[in-house]
């Protein structure tokens, strides 16, 4: 399984949020949006977990209202 489910364990966001941000993320991918890291997959969510775990993709919070 690519990336390792090791470094996704400790995601400092907790698992909410992580599968939240992958979710959206593979959509993006499956919509057209270029991937921001090369691995072997061509699944959008394994290459949205690629990028999570590279730190290329993090989440934004907005402020409560």
């Amino acid at each position: 399984m690519l990336p390792s489910p090791d470094i996704l364990n400790d995601f400092e966001h907790g698992k909410f949020v992580l599968s939240n941000l992958a979710a959206k993320r593979a959509k993006q991918l499956r919509e057209g949006a270029p991937a921001l890291v090369r691995i072997e997959s061509t699944h959008p969510l394994t290459i949205a977990l690629a990028e999570i775990a590279a730190g290329k993709i993090k989440p934004i919070y907005s402020e409560a209202v």
